[in-house]
């Protein structure tokens, strides 16, 4: 029974700055990873442009969170939108911000911040462990499988951050969840978020896949996006459908404004245009500016259109979009779902499992992309792991 210091369970954002917390605090720090190397859904992520966080109002920032803004608020205080930045800085990463507010590294990936982050908790003692999986419990002590066999853990406390239950092959698969439930820890189901569409096209959409939808407006629910989707043979996808999510989970329908910069009275007027011999399609075209992109998905799912131009200006304003469901979750950017705040102190300790903290995906927290997912991983992780270390150095003076 090998019994370190401080034991963090999962090496992506929100287990590295657990654990560069408790180092920073003194501890001798062991990180758990499964697989062979760490942070690989970082790597992925930050392959096409790593969107650290977003500027913006404190008070917008942490709405986009939903439910869980309350919880997460205090987190988000003491590491937010500015806190990242000046981090990533610190790790000799020059950032730039775009238009939309989004923060990315002028490097646009992610392995040069993650080799200059792995050197630093080098520095502070930190030890990695890889393919070393979690398997729940051998009494009060975790149990991993490891490249040497089966070892057990006894930390004098404990951090887990496994992620929640999206993109398996990167680590992320969720099979925590009964080992943490039979503890008594109060789990929520798992469920996608930032997920695509399901549809079943029809033939002549083939031509369409891969072409991007805007301008566009969703809506789904109580909320208007503005925004991009992307047609794909499995479906609608895109940074303009995934704040959506939510309401698509929970059955509301999903309509497309495909003209989002005109209202709809001057649609309907436009195209009550005389179009002498135009056929309907040019006639939309040049009326409306509407791209082979959206004006396959109008005859996708309106055909057959209407004749009167008020009829057919409510399908282009508000076009209803026949689809299959979200896609299934293990291709979902993140997850809903997993540890509930009612488990869990204001430090993020767990109720039932004094000493073990968890942060990161796997609380049950979800956000839009847009740079809100990395900030809250590396808010909680951070908040996580200073509660880690004080209740370290609180149960060594109680020893004294």
């Amino acid at each position: 029974m090998e019994r370190p210091e401080a034991l963090v369970v999962g090496a992506g954002p929100a287990g590295l700055m657990a654990a560069e917390e408790l180092a920073r605090a003194g501890a001798r720090v062991v990180v758990a990873e499964a697989k062979p190397s760490v942070a690989r859904k970082l790597l992925m992520a930050g392959k096409s442009g790593l969107n650290l966080t977003k500027e913006e109002a404190f008070g917008a920032f942490c709405d986009a969170y939903g439910a869980a803004t309350a919880s997460l608020r205090p987190m988000l205080a003491a590491f937010g939108p500015r806190e990242v930045c000046a981090w990533a800085e610190g790790l000799g990463q020059p950032l730039f911000t775009g238009s939309s507010g989004r923060v990315f590294p002028k490097a646009m990936k992610a392995s040069p911040l993650l080799r200059a982050w792995l050197s630093r908790l080098a520095d502070q003692g930190v030890e990695f462990r890889t393919r070393w999986r979690w398997q729940g419990w051998a009494g009060e002590a975790l149990r991993f499988a490891t490249p040497e066999g089966e070892r057990s853990l006894a930390p004098g406390v404990a951090v887990l951050a496994l992620g929640g239950a999206s993109w398996a092959r990167l680590g992320s698969d969720g099979a925590w969840a009964p080992w943490l439930a039979e503890r008594g820890v109060p789990l929520a189901p798992f469920a996608p978020s930032n997920a695509a569409l399901s549809v079943d096209w029809s033939a002549h959409m083939a031509r369409h896949f891969g072409a991007p939808v805007k301008p566009l407006a969703l809506m789904a629910g109580k909320r208007r996006v503005r925004g991009e989707a992307v047609i794909s043979a499995r479906g609608l996808e895109g940074g303009g459908l995934y704040p959506l999510t939510p309401a698509l989970r929970n059955g509301a329908p999903l309509t497309l404004d495909l003209v989002p910069d005109l209202d709809g009275e001057t649609v309907a007027d436009r195209l009550a245009r005389p179009r002498g011999r135009l056929s309907r399609a040019n006639h939309l075209r040049r009326a409306l500016r509407l791209d082979p992109a959206r004006l396959a998905l109008l005859n996708e799912f309106a055909r057959p259109l209407p004749d009167d131009p008020k009829a057919l200006a409510r399908l282009v304003k508000a076009l209803p979009v026949l689809h299959a469901g979200l896609r299934p979750m293990d291709e979902a950017i993140s997850t809903a779902g997993g540890v509930r705040w009612s488990g869990l102190t204001k430090g993020l300790e767990l109720r039932a499992l004094p000493g073990i903290f968890a942060a990161g995906e796997m609380l049950d927290w979800e956000a839009p992309t847009g740079g809100y997912l990395l900030t809250a991983c590396l808010a909680t992780g951070r908040w996580a792991g200073r509660a880690a270390a004080a209740h370290l150095h609180s149960a060594g003076a109680e020893g004294t």
